[in-house]
Protein backbone atom coordinates (compact mmCIF):
# COMPACT_ATOMS: atom_id res chain seq x y z
CA UNK A 1 0.00 0.00 0.00
CA UNK A 2 1.52 3.12 -1.12
CA UNK A 3 1.83 6.35 1.57
CA UNK A 4 -0.79 8.54 -1.01
CA UNK A 5 -3.03 5.45 -0.15
CA UNK A 6 -2.20 5.34 3.53
CA UNK A 7 -2.96 8.63 3.76
CA UNK A 8 -6.35 8.68 1.56
CA UNK A 9 -8.11 5.90 3.73
CA UNK A 10 -7.00 7.52 6.64
CA UNK A 11 -8.68 10.85 5.52
CA UNK A 12 -12.07 9.30 4.79
CA UNK A 13 -11.95 7.50 7.89
CA UNK A 14 -11.37 10.42 9.39
CA UNK A 15 -14.32 12.06 7.71
CA UNK A 16 -16.50 9.43 8.04
CA UNK A 17 -15.99 9.44 12.25
CA UNK A 18 -16.70 13.50 11.90
CA UNK A 19 -20.07 12.37 9.92
CA UNK A 20 -21.41 10.16 13.11
CA UNK A 21 -20.13 11.89 15.85
CA UNK A 22 -21.97 14.35 18.00
CA UNK A 23 -25.28 16.30 17.97
CA UNK A 24 -24.63 19.03 15.56
CA UNK A 25 -23.87 16.94 12.20
CA UNK A 26 -26.82 16.02 10.30
CA UNK A 27 -27.27 13.67 7.40
CA UNK A 28 -28.48 14.28 4.11
CA UNK A 29 -30.70 12.85 1.92
CA UNK A 30 -30.35 11.54 -2.04
CA UNK A 31 -30.52 14.03 -4.97
CA UNK A 32 -30.90 13.06 -8.36
CA UNK A 33 -29.74 15.53 -11.68
CA UNK A 34 -32.68 14.09 -13.85
CA UNK A 35 -35.18 14.92 -10.74
CA UNK A 36 -38.37 14.67 -13.25
CA UNK A 37 -37.40 10.35 -13.60
CA UNK A 38 -37.87 10.46 -9.72
CA UNK A 39 -40.60 12.52 -9.38
CA UNK A 40 -41.93 10.72 -6.21
CA UNK A 41 -38.46 11.76 -4.57
CA UNK A 42 -39.47 15.03 -4.66
CA UNK A 43 -43.01 15.63 -3.55
CA UNK A 44 -45.51 12.35 -3.11
CA UNK A 45 -48.07 14.99 -4.47
CA UNK A 46 -46.38 13.97 -7.80
CA UNK A 47 -47.70 10.27 -7.36
CA UNK A 48 -49.99 10.09 -10.25
CA UNK A 49 -49.48 13.12 -11.92
CA UNK A 50 -48.93 11.53 -15.55
CA UNK A 51 -51.68 11.43 -18.38
CA UNK A 52 -51.80 7.47 -18.50
CA UNK A 53 -52.41 4.43 -16.94
CA UNK A 54 -48.93 3.17 -15.21
CA UNK A 55 -45.71 5.12 -15.03
CA UNK A 56 -42.45 3.02 -14.18
CA UNK A 57 -38.79 4.21 -13.89
CA UNK A 58 -35.42 3.22 -13.70
CA UNK A 59 -32.14 5.68 -13.06
CA UNK A 60 -28.71 5.14 -12.03
CA UNK A 61 -26.09 7.44 -10.70
CA UNK A 62 -22.18 7.56 -10.35
CA UNK A 63 -20.52 10.30 -8.89
CA UNK A 64 -17.10 11.41 -7.70
CA UNK A 65 -15.21 8.42 -9.02
CA UNK A 66 -12.45 10.49 -10.10
CA UNK A 67 -11.76 11.39 -6.21
CA UNK A 68 -12.44 8.46 -4.60
CA UNK A 69 -14.70 5.11 -4.98
CA UNK A 70 -17.84 6.21 -6.86
CA UNK A 71 -20.73 7.16 -4.79
CA UNK A 72 -23.86 4.95 -6.45
CA UNK A 73 -27.36 5.31 -6.66
CA UNK A 74 -30.01 2.92 -7.81
CA UNK A 75 -33.66 4.26 -8.41
CA UNK A 76 -36.84 2.11 -9.22
CA UNK A 77 -40.30 3.72 -8.95
CA UNK A 78 -43.98 2.61 -9.82
CA UNK A 79 -47.01 4.63 -10.00
CA UNK A 80 -50.96 4.72 -11.63
CA UNK A 81 -54.31 6.01 -11.18
CA UNK A 82 -56.51 3.67 -8.93
CA UNK A 83 -59.66 5.49 -9.07
CA UNK A 84 -61.18 7.84 -12.50
CA UNK A 85 -63.75 9.49 -12.04
CA UNK A 86 -66.03 11.23 -14.43
CA UNK A 87 -65.03 15.35 -13.61
CA UNK A 88 -60.87 14.43 -13.59
CA UNK A 89 -60.44 13.58 -9.89
CA UNK A 90 -58.42 10.45 -9.42
CA UNK A 91 -56.68 8.97 -6.73
CA UNK A 92 -53.18 7.34 -7.16
CA UNK A 93 -50.70 4.95 -5.57
CA UNK A 94 -46.85 4.57 -5.84
CA UNK A 95 -43.89 2.80 -5.06
CA UNK A 96 -40.14 4.31 -4.34
CA UNK A 97 -37.34 2.36 -4.27
CA UNK A 98 -33.49 3.29 -3.97
CA UNK A 99 -29.70 2.67 -2.67
CA UNK A 100 -27.03 5.40 -1.94
CA UNK A 101 -23.83 3.69 -1.34
CA UNK A 102 -20.99 5.98 -0.67
CA UNK A 103 -17.22 5.80 -0.27
CA UNK A 104 -14.57 3.00 1.25
CA UNK A 105 -16.76 2.15 3.85
CA UNK A 106 -19.39 1.33 1.40
CA UNK A 107 -21.88 3.17 3.83
CA UNK A 108 -25.39 2.54 2.32
CA UNK A 109 -28.86 3.61 2.54
CA UNK A 110 -31.71 1.19 1.00
CA UNK A 111 -35.53 2.89 1.23
CA UNK A 112 -37.79 1.94 0.03
CA UNK A 113 -41.43 4.53 -0.02
CA UNK A 114 -45.48 3.71 -0.60
CA UNK A 115 -47.49 6.87 -1.94
CA UNK A 116 -50.98 7.78 -2.37
CA UNK A 117 -52.02 11.34 -3.43
CA UNK A 118 -55.25 12.69 -4.46
CA UNK A 119 -55.38 14.97 -7.21
CA UNK A 120 -58.92 17.43 -6.71
CA UNK A 121 -59.93 18.58 -10.96
CA UNK A 122 -61.10 22.29 -11.31
CA UNK A 123 -62.50 22.44 -14.64
CA UNK A 124 -60.32 21.34 -17.19
CA UNK A 125 -57.65 22.83 -16.93
CA UNK A 126 -56.22 22.86 -13.32
CA UNK A 127 -56.24 20.64 -10.47
CA UNK A 128 -54.57 20.55 -6.81
CA UNK A 129 -52.57 17.25 -5.89
CA UNK A 130 -52.17 16.85 -2.17
CA UNK A 131 -49.87 13.38 -1.32
CA UNK A 132 -48.58 11.07 1.41
CA UNK A 133 -45.61 8.79 2.05
CA UNK A 134 -44.10 6.07 4.08
CA UNK A 135 -41.28 4.10 4.43
CA UNK A 136 -38.67 2.10 5.44
CA UNK A 137 -34.98 3.01 5.40
CA UNK A 138 -31.63 0.97 6.66
CA UNK A 139 -28.38 2.72 6.85
CA UNK A 140 -24.80 0.47 6.84
CA UNK A 141 -21.41 0.68 6.89
CA UNK A 142 -18.66 -2.19 6.22
CA UNK A 143 -15.83 -1.06 9.15
CA UNK A 144 -13.52 -4.21 7.64
CA UNK A 145 -12.91 -1.28 5.01
CA UNK A 146 -12.13 1.69 6.93
CA UNK A 147 -8.76 2.62 8.28
CA UNK A 148 -8.31 4.10 12.27
CA UNK A 149 -5.06 5.55 13.50
CA UNK A 150 -4.32 3.09 16.03
CA UNK A 151 -4.26 0.11 13.51
CA UNK A 152 -0.87 1.46 12.78
CA UNK A 153 1.42 0.18 13.85
CA UNK A 154 5.52 -0.29 13.59
CA UNK A 155 4.56 1.25 9.80
CA UNK A 156 2.24 -1.11 8.40
CA UNK A 157 -1.72 -1.38 9.28
CA UNK A 158 -2.58 -4.06 11.46
CA UNK A 159 -6.20 -4.81 11.63
CA UNK A 160 -7.91 -3.92 14.94
CA UNK A 161 -11.67 -2.91 16.43
CA UNK A 162 -10.85 -0.95 19.40
CA UNK A 163 -11.14 2.24 17.83
CA UNK A 164 -14.33 1.13 16.32
CA UNK A 165 -15.71 0.07 19.52
CA UNK A 166 -14.61 2.82 21.50
CA UNK A 167 -16.40 5.24 19.08
CA UNK A 168 -19.63 2.53 19.59
CA UNK A 169 -20.32 2.72 15.73
CA UNK A 170 -22.75 -0.27 14.46
CA UNK A 171 -22.91 -1.97 11.19
CA UNK A 172 -26.24 -0.82 10.31
CA UNK A 173 -29.57 1.14 11.55
CA UNK A 174 -33.33 0.96 10.84
CA UNK A 175 -35.99 3.61 10.98
CA UNK A 176 -39.11 5.03 9.63
CA UNK A 177 -39.80 7.61 7.42
CA UNK A 178 -42.52 10.29 6.90
CA UNK A 179 -43.14 12.48 3.87
CA UNK A 180 -46.18 14.97 2.61
CA UNK A 181 -46.35 17.41 -0.17
CA UNK A 182 -48.85 19.54 -1.90
CA UNK A 183 -48.97 20.58 -5.84
CA UNK A 184 -50.51 22.96 -8.10
CA UNK A 185 -51.27 22.52 -12.23
CA UNK A 186 -52.57 24.60 -14.67
CA UNK A 187 -52.95 25.00 -18.75
CA UNK A 188 -53.93 27.48 -20.72
CA UNK A 189 -57.02 27.80 -22.40
CA UNK A 190 -55.18 27.34 -25.76
CA UNK A 191 -52.56 24.63 -24.23
CA UNK A 192 -49.21 26.45 -25.14
CA UNK A 193 -48.55 26.72 -21.98
CA UNK A 194 -48.93 25.03 -18.56
CA UNK A 195 -47.06 24.82 -15.11
CA UNK A 196 -46.90 22.78 -12.33
CA UNK A 197 -45.65 23.92 -8.52
CA UNK A 198 -45.24 22.31 -6.01
CA UNK A 199 -43.70 21.96 -2.15
CA UNK A 200 -43.13 19.22 0.09
CA UNK A 201 -41.80 18.37 3.07
CA UNK A 202 -39.91 14.73 3.89
CA UNK A 203 -38.45 13.39 6.98
CA UNK A 204 -41.42 14.52 9.52
CA UNK A 205 -40.96 12.09 12.06
CA UNK A 206 -37.32 12.90 12.02
CA UNK A 207 -35.98 9.52 12.64
CA UNK A 208 -32.61 8.67 14.42
CA UNK A 209 -30.51 7.61 11.58
CA UNK A 210 -27.53 7.61 14.00
CA UNK A 211 -25.03 4.22 13.38
CA UNK A 212 -23.46 5.04 16.58
CA UNK A 213 -24.73 2.88 19.38
CA UNK A 214 -25.79 5.62 22.07
CA UNK A 215 -28.55 5.13 23.84
CA UNK A 216 -31.18 8.70 23.13
CA UNK A 217 -28.80 9.67 20.77
CA UNK A 218 -29.38 13.27 19.57
CA UNK A 219 -28.25 12.47 15.84
CA UNK A 220 -31.31 12.52 13.58
CA UNK A 221 -32.41 12.76 9.91
CA UNK A 222 -33.43 16.41 9.55
CA UNK A 223 -36.61 17.23 7.70
CA UNK A 224 -35.73 18.31 3.87
CA UNK A 225 -38.31 21.12 2.36
CA UNK A 226 -38.43 21.06 -1.76
CA UNK A 227 -40.26 23.29 -3.31
CA UNK A 228 -39.98 23.19 -7.40
CA UNK A 229 -41.57 25.13 -10.33
CA UNK A 230 -41.71 23.16 -13.60
CA UNK A 231 -43.00 24.85 -17.04
CA UNK A 232 -44.16 23.18 -20.71
CA UNK A 233 -44.27 26.51 -23.13
CA UNK A 234 -45.08 25.96 -26.58
CA UNK A 235 -42.19 28.23 -28.82
CA UNK A 236 -43.45 26.39 -32.11
CA UNK A 237 -45.50 23.73 -33.95
CA UNK A 238 -42.77 20.89 -32.70
CA UNK A 239 -40.61 22.87 -30.06
CA UNK A 240 -41.48 23.00 -26.84
CA UNK A 241 -39.27 24.63 -24.24
CA UNK A 242 -39.44 23.17 -20.19
CA UNK A 243 -37.73 25.62 -17.73
CA UNK A 244 -37.57 24.52 -13.90
CA UNK A 245 -36.47 25.05 -10.70
CA UNK A 246 -35.70 22.83 -7.85
CA UNK A 247 -34.87 23.94 -4.53
CA UNK A 248 -34.02 21.77 -1.04
CA UNK A 249 -33.11 22.72 2.12
CA UNK A 250 -31.79 20.60 4.88
CA UNK A 251 -30.36 21.90 8.16
CA UNK A 252 -27.12 23.46 7.16
CA UNK A 253 -27.36 22.08 3.49
CA UNK A 254 -29.48 23.91 0.48
CA UNK A 255 -29.59 23.33 -2.79
CA UNK A 256 -30.82 25.22 -6.17
CA UNK A 257 -31.17 23.58 -9.82
CA UNK A 258 -32.13 25.91 -12.43
CA UNK A 259 -32.19 25.72 -16.29
CA UNK A 260 -33.97 24.58 -19.40
CA UNK A 261 -35.10 21.53 -21.37
CA UNK A 262 -35.36 22.43 -25.42
CA UNK A 263 -37.81 19.22 -26.60
CA UNK A 264 -38.22 18.93 -30.45
CA UNK A 265 -41.08 16.88 -32.14
CA UNK A 266 -39.37 14.90 -34.76
CA UNK A 267 -42.30 12.74 -35.80
CA UNK A 268 -45.92 12.88 -36.74
CA UNK A 269 -47.99 15.53 -37.07
CA UNK A 270 -47.20 19.22 -35.20
CA UNK A 271 -48.45 18.55 -31.86
CA UNK A 272 -46.39 17.23 -29.12
CA UNK A 273 -47.61 14.85 -26.55
CA UNK A 274 -46.23 12.38 -24.18
CA UNK A 275 -46.09 9.42 -27.12
CA UNK A 276 -44.90 11.53 -29.72
CA UNK A 277 -41.41 11.38 -30.65
CA UNK A 278 -38.64 13.90 -29.97
CA UNK A 279 -35.50 14.62 -28.78
CA UNK A 280 -34.36 17.00 -25.80
CA UNK A 281 -31.46 18.84 -24.91
CA UNK A 282 -31.12 20.41 -21.57
CA UNK A 283 -28.76 23.00 -19.74
CA UNK A 284 -28.80 23.39 -15.84
CA UNK A 285 -26.81 24.76 -13.48
CA UNK A 286 -26.80 23.75 -9.63
CA UNK A 287 -25.95 26.71 -7.52
CA UNK A 288 -22.19 26.35 -5.97
CA UNK A 289 -21.51 22.98 -7.27
CA UNK A 290 -21.84 22.00 -10.80
CA UNK A 291 -23.05 22.62 -14.65
CA UNK A 292 -25.25 19.99 -16.02
CA UNK A 293 -26.39 19.13 -19.47
CA UNK A 294 -29.20 16.57 -19.79
CA UNK A 295 -29.93 14.58 -23.58
CA UNK A 296 -32.32 11.85 -24.57
CA UNK A 297 -34.98 10.70 -26.76
CA UNK A 298 -39.32 10.37 -26.24
CA UNK A 299 -40.74 8.08 -28.08
CA UNK A 300 -44.02 5.94 -27.28
CA UNK A 301 -44.52 6.78 -23.75
CA UNK A 302 -40.79 5.97 -23.18
CA UNK A 303 -38.38 8.78 -22.55
CA UNK A 304 -34.68 7.98 -21.91
CA UNK A 305 -31.99 10.26 -21.08
CA UNK A 306 -28.42 10.41 -19.82
CA UNK A 307 -26.98 13.37 -17.51
CA UNK A 308 -23.27 14.64 -17.15
CA UNK A 309 -22.17 17.19 -13.91
CA UNK A 310 -18.94 19.46 -14.52
CA UNK A 311 -18.11 19.93 -10.78
CA UNK A 312 -17.24 24.05 -10.10
CA UNK A 313 -17.33 23.57 -6.62
CA UNK A 314 -13.85 24.03 -4.18
CA UNK A 315 -13.22 20.12 -5.02
CA UNK A 316 -12.48 20.94 -8.93
CA UNK A 317 -9.00 20.88 -7.95
CA UNK A 318 -9.37 17.29 -7.04
CA UNK A 319 -12.09 16.11 -9.24
CA UNK A 320 -10.67 17.78 -12.47
CA UNK A 321 -13.85 18.99 -13.23
CA UNK A 322 -15.85 15.20 -13.34
CA UNK A 323 -18.94 15.37 -11.38
CA UNK A 324 -21.63 12.68 -11.33
CA UNK A 325 -23.23 10.90 -14.80
CA UNK A 326 -26.57 9.60 -14.79
CA UNK A 327 -28.90 7.55 -17.19
CA UNK A 328 -32.34 7.10 -16.81
CA UNK A 329 -35.31 5.44 -18.46
CA UNK A 330 -39.61 5.76 -17.71
CA UNK A 331 -41.94 4.64 -19.58
CA UNK A 332 -45.68 6.04 -19.18
CA UNK A 333 -48.49 2.97 -20.52
CA UNK A 334 -51.32 4.99 -22.47
CA UNK A 335 -55.30 4.79 -21.48
CA UNK A 336 -57.43 1.77 -22.57
CA UNK A 337 -59.95 3.12 -25.39
CA UNK A 338 -62.52 3.14 -22.41
CA UNK A 339 -60.54 6.26 -20.83
CA UNK A 340 -58.85 7.38 -23.48
CA UNK A 341 -59.70 11.11 -24.33
CA UNK A 342 -61.30 11.58 -20.95
CA UNK A 343 -59.54 14.26 -19.67
CA UNK A 344 -55.66 14.99 -20.20
CA UNK A 345 -53.39 16.29 -17.08
CA UNK A 346 -52.69 19.93 -17.09
CA UNK A 347 -48.49 19.60 -17.20
CA UNK A 348 -46.67 16.49 -16.48
CA UNK A 349 -43.17 18.23 -16.03
CA UNK A 350 -42.86 15.75 -12.97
Amino acid sequence: MTKRNILTRLSLAAAFVLSVSGPAVYAQDIHFTQFDMAPMVINPAFTGEFDGRVRVSAIYRNQWASVTVPYVTYGAALDMPLILENNGDRLAAGLQLYKDQAGDGNLSNFTGLVSIAYHKAFGENSEVSVGLQGGYAQKSIDLSKLYFGDEWLNGAFVPATSQEYHLGIGNSVNYYLVNAGIAYSHRSANGNVSFTLGGAANNINQPNDDIEKKQNSQTGLDMRYTGELGINLKAGPRLTLRPAVLYQNQATASELIAGNEFLYQVGGMPGYSDFSTAVFLGGWWRSGDAAMITAGVEFKGFRIGASYDYNISSLNTSSNGNGGFEIGIRYIAPYSSKFAGRRTIPCSRF
